[in-house]
């Protein structure tokens, strides 16, 4: 179930999902926000991502985005 970005957890690895073009897109990769943003929670790299919502990380990343 994909939640509001703002209720989005800073201690855990969660899938996000992105709106472009009238499109829901989820990322294919965990993620973790951090004190200076967003970062992959496999590379450690800071993403540069503006994510509308979130939802718990089920190991497989970018399925059905359902928003």
């Amino acid at each position: 179930m994909w939640r509001e970005i703002g209720t989005a957890p800073d201690d855990r690895d969660i899938e996000l999902a992105v709106i472009d073009e009238g499109e829901a897109h989820p990322l294919v990769f965990p993620c973790r926000r951090g004190s200076a943003g967003w970062h992959d929670a496999s590379t450690g790299q800071r993403i540069d991502i503006d994510p509308t919502h979130w939802r718990e990380w089920s190991g497989e990343g970018g399925g059905d985005s359902g928003i």
